[in-house]
């Protein structure tokens, strides 16, 4: 049973608890800032988070329910100074555990949750100082904040760890689970024989296979998510697939495949799925190729994230060489002034004209014809946009068309 916050540290004096409540509400203030310095630090603090940070789907819930904590704490220290705040376990937080739980991760990375309570402690710290100059009152006010942000912080902890154990039990019963673990070991390279691995999973590793991340942006939307892998499969001719839940926003496709539709066919028949969203891999052959196209796939999705890009499809060999632009977005920005020029905000038709022209292997005529433009029109355009380019574009087309491509899906 919970021990009552009294037992735990001495309630606050009158003039303490005020102090409490100014600086609950002072940081309460700066939260969304705050929130991006707690995530960041998690991410530097521990050894689970990269695997999170590099998911697009579990980064976002990451980073939500760090913001819902901050502010659940900050809010019952503004009603209630200085006792202890009982965890905040709500659906969402449940969600994101048992998503962990599909990904063969736990709580057990405990370095990332000091991390992120230090850089918490270190805002909450610094509004102290502001809010009194008395040691006395300074004194009693660090005390009990630390007593009780460290409590939170643990309880937190204890509450999900048992619903991760919970869910870990509940998940190992079923035939998911074999089959969750069999696609691990093949993502990681481990030494399983094709054979076992196919009765596993229940697909054969033989052949074509076209890989594909289908997400929504948000859980109200995971209805949608069923509909939009039946669309992708179909999209692709293939008569089947293999599914994994990665999370409740998201699955994972494997299709034996090896083409991958065009990007407006894809969009077309997500049109009336709201909110879903395709990433592919290339096509690619047998065991590795079932790794290699479920990376590239992965890869495109993180372009979208990291872009911020409201794109429902991409293709990773349409924005392969963006992804290594979208690495370091301050150094992809400076190559994209560099190359682009005044072109970088033009017209936007000037732009995709340029970029249609490229992809089209500098063919005017095709590119008017996929444009639904007069191939005069094509011209004069790309007369335009050499005059706004620093360097003509026949001079530099593979850096103008990346920079082009990273710009339209920047700005969706």
């Amino acid at each position: 049973m919970q021990a009552e916050p009294e037992e735990l540290w001495p309630a606050p004096r009158g003039e303490v608890a005020v102090l409490i409540r100014v600086v609950a509400e002072r940081v309460l203030l700066s939260v969304a800032g705050l929130v991006e310095e707690v995530v960041a630090a998690s991410q530097r603090g521990g050894t689970r988070y990269p695997a999170i940070a590099e998911d697009p789907v579990l980064y976002e819930s990451d980073r939500r329910l760090s913001r819902t904590h901050l502010v659940h704490w900050l809010t019952a220290n503004m009603h209630h100074p200085g006792r202890r705040v009982p965890p905040y376990v709500d659906e969402e937080t449940l969600t994101f555990a048992r998503d962990l739980v599909r990904r063969g991760m736990g709580m057990d990375d405990i370095g990332s949750w000091r991390a992120s309570q230090r850089a918490a402690w270190r805002a909450w710290l610094d509004a102290c100082f502001e809010a009194t100059d008395d040691s006395a009152d300074l004194r009693d006010l660090l005390d009990i904040s630390a007593a009780s942000m460290t409590t939170f912080v643990d309880d937190t902890v204890a509450v999900l760890s048992a619903h991760i154990d919970t869910e870990r039990q509940e998940l190992a019963r079923g035939a998911q689970a074999e089959r969750q673990a069999t696609v691990q070991l093949l993502l990681e390279g481990a030494p399983i024989s094709r054979a076992r691995a196919e009765a596993k999973v229940g697909y054969a590793l033989t052949g074509d296979h076209l890989a594909a991340v289908v997400w929504v942006d948000s859980l109200d939307a995971a209805s949608s998510l069923e509909p939009a892998a039946e669309q992708v499969m179909r999209a692709c001719g293939a008569g089947r697939r293999l599914t994994l839940v990665a999370s409740t926003a998201a699955l994972w496709l494997w299709l034996p495949a090896g083409r991958a539709p065009s990007v407006d066919a894809l969009e077309e028949v997500l049109a009336e799925l709201p909110g879903a969203r395709v990433a592919l891999g290339r096509p690619a052959r047998d065991l590795e190729g079932f790794r290699r196209s479920h990376l590239d796939a992965l890869a495109a999705q993180r372009v979208l994230a990291r872009l911020g890009s409201a794109r429902s499809v991409v293709r990773y060999e349409d924005v392969q060489l963006v992804a290594v632009l979208a690495a370091d977005l301050a150094q992809a920005e400076h190559f994209v002034a560099d190359t682009l020029g005044a072109l970088a905000s033009a017209d936007p038709q000037v732009r995709a004209t340029v970029l249609t022209y490229v992809e089209e292997r500098f063919n005017a005529s095709a590119a008017a014809e996929r444009l639904f433009a007069h191939r005069s029109t094509v011209e004069r355009r790309l007369a335009r946009a050499d005059s706004l380019l620093p360097r003509p574009l026949a001079d530099n087309a593979t850096n103008v068309a990346a920079a082009l491509t990273f710009v339209h899906l920047r700005d969706g």
